[in-house]
């Protein structure tokens, strides 16, 4: 496990980069302005409609008839602003794998100049992988918005779903460029712990403010490390077994 923090350390030395640092703060910032936008015109529509949709249950007919209905319009701007954390998120590691990743992987590509190109992703696995990665994501996010309200579910919860997003959506693209499908396959089902753990250990800076302006770039960074890494050392341990043979 303690492979993951060899990645993260390089993951901080290559933000001084020039490419990097041309890209650093653009995920965040993109996906901060584009969703403020958004909920300024749209803020009266969203609430609204989550409004009407909680004034159909039978809760809400009870607040209503006992003089609390007030509270329902807190309940919906609430549910926006919750659903808005996510989708910032989600926007933010999408720009950083579109637009950020092929300079990632460039600048940490260096550090392995022996690796060989197998190019073993495509654009439309790429696709596929964010996809099904984001869906997943939204529905794990909505469904366990009930544990917020456990109090220590609002500070877990958040953390381990952005954790799974880092290591689905990150893995596939820090590989891409360097691994063959088998070498993907491989890395990805004897890491699952390791690649969750490392999306663990990155997913609290999207929650510390400033920090979170350059967390999607440092997430790409450090699994683009870690992945590389794994894949220098299996093709070592690949051409060791065959050499002994």
């Amino acid at each position: 496990m303690l492979a993951i923090f060899p990645a993260v350390a390089r993951a901080l030395r290559d933000l001084a980069q020039p490419g990097i640092l041309a890209v650093l703060l653009l995920p965040m910032l993109g996906a901060i302005v584009l969703w403020s936008v958004l909920a300024i015109v749209f803020w009266d529509a969203w609430t609204g409609a989550f409004r009407a949709l909680v004034e159909d249950t039978g809760a809400a007919h009870w607040l209503i008839e006992h003089g609390a209905g007030w509270i329902l319009a807190g309940t919906g701007m609430l549910l926006v602003a919750v659903l808005l954390v996510p989708a910032t998120l989600i926007t933010a590691v999408l720009v950083t794998e579109l637009v950020a990743m092929p300079m990632i992987v460039s600048v940490a590509g260096q550090r392995y100049p022996a690796l060989e190109k197998r190019s073993g992703g495509t654009v439309a696995g790429s696709l596929r992988n964010a996809g099904l990665t984001v869906t997943i994501f939204a529905v794990l996010w909505i469904v366990t918005l009930p544990l917020w309200l456990t109090g220590i579910g609002a500070l877990l919860v958040p953390v381990l779903n952005s954790a799974y997003l880092n290591q689905r959506l990150f893995r596939y693209d820090a590989l891409a460029e360097h691994a063959d499908p088998g070498e993907y396959a491989h890395i990805v089902s004897r890491n699952k712990s390791r690649l969750f753990l490392l999306g663990l250990v990155l997913a609290p800076l999207y929650y510390v403010p400033f920090v979170n302006l350059a967390a999607p770039v440092i997430a790409g960074l450090a699994f683009t490390h870690y992945c590389l890494s794994t894949l220098a050392e299996l093709r070592a341990t690949s051409k060791g077994q065959r050499s002994e043979r």
